[in-house]
C-alpha cells in the first residue's frame, strides 16, 4: 500500500493532508477515503478538490441510504447560478458538494440505519448479554436516528413535489467561511478536530450505548466499503474524520 501521505502530497493544498485523506490501492480499483468535518469549509473544499482529480465509479457517502435523495437535490441546487462552479451548494455541506463534483458516479449511502446495521446490532446485544437498561438505551438511540433519516426522506419528497427546498436540521457554522484562504481554513479545521479529539479522549465510552451503536456503524461501513472496492473501478468514500483511521486500518488489512 502507498505511504499514507503520498496521495495527499500530490495536491498542493493545505486542506488535503494524510490526516484527512487516504488512498488504498486494490487489485480491482483504488479506494480513496476522505475524512470530513460536517459543514466545514475546508472539508467541502477538500472533497471538491479530490474529486476534480479522481473520477470514481462509485461515490460512497456516510449517509443513510434513505437520506440520499435529499442530498442529490441539494447537489443540484444552484445549477442555474453562474457562480455555481466556485460556490458550494447552499445545503448539505460536503455530502452534496461531493454529489455535485462527481455527477457520473453512482452515489451510495453506507451509514446506518439500514437492515444490515440493525441485524448486526441486535446480534451483538444478545451475544454480549447486555443489561436491559443498556439495550433500551441503544435501541432508543437507533430509533432517534431512524426518525431523523425518515425526516430526510420526507424532505426530499416535499422538495421534489413543491417549489420549496426543505432543510431538516441545522447547518453548522464556524468562525471561517468559504471565502477565506486555504491556509486559514486548514488551520481552523485542524484546531477544531484537535479540540474535539481531546474532549472525546477524556471520556470513557467503553460499554456505553454510544460505543455499541458507533462500533456497529463502523463495522457495517467497513463491510459495505469492502463490497464496493471489490467491484471494478475507482471509488471515493466521504466519511467523518473520526471514523477515518479505523476504516483505513480495517480496509488495509
Amino acid at each position: 500500500m502507498d505511504e499514507p501521505s503520498s496521495f495527499a502530497e500530490s495536491f498542493d493544498d493545505p486542506r488535503i493532508t494524510a490526516q484527512f485523506c487516504r488512498r488504498l490501492p486494490d487489485t480491482t480499483g483504488d479506494l480513496v477515503l476522505i475524512g470530513v468535518v460536517h459543514d466545514h469549509p475546508a472539508s467541502v473544499a477538500r472533497v471538491e478538490r479530490v474529486l476534480e482529480h479522481v473520477d470514481p465509479t462509485t461515490l460512497a457517502l456516510e449517509l443513510p441510504p434513505i437520506a440520499l435523495p435529499l442530498y442529490r437535490v441539494y447537489g443540484r441546487t444552484g445549477d442555474a447560478d453562474e457562480s455555481t462552479a466556485s460556490t458550494p451548494p447552499r445545503f448539505g455541506g460536503e455530502m452534496s458538494a461531493a454529489i455535485r463534483a462527481a455527477p457520473d458516479a453512482e452515489a451510495v449511502g453506507i451509514d446506518a440505519p439500514n437492515w444490515s446495521f440493525l441485524r448486526r446490532l441486535v446480534t451483538r446485544l444478545v451475544a454480549d448479554r447486555v443489561s436491559p437498561a443498556t439495550a433500551r438505551g441503544v435501541l432508543s438511540s437507533v430509533g432517534n436516528a431512524t426518525r431523523d433519516a425518515l425526516t430526510y426522506r420526507i424532505a426530499a419528497t416535499l422538495t421534489h413535489a413543491t417549489s420549496m427546498t426543505v432543510v431538516p436540521g441545522d447547518t453548522v457554522e464556524y468562525d471561517v467561511d468559504h471565502g477565506d484562504s486555504p491556509d486559514r481554513q486548514a488551520a481552523h479545521e485542524r484546531a477544531h478536530v484537535a479540540s474535539i479529539q481531546a474532549l472525546l479522549g477524556s471520556v470513557d465510552t467503553g460499554g456505553t450505548t454510544l460505543a455499541y451503536r458507533d462500533d456497529t456503524r463502523e463495522r457495517c461501513m467497513i463491510e459495505r466499503l469492502e463490497e464496493i472496492r471489490s467491484e471494478p473501478g475507482a471509488a471515493v468514500a466521504v466519511v467523518g474524520v473520526d471514523h477515518l483511521d479505523r476504516l483505513a486500518t480495517a480496509l488495509a488489512q
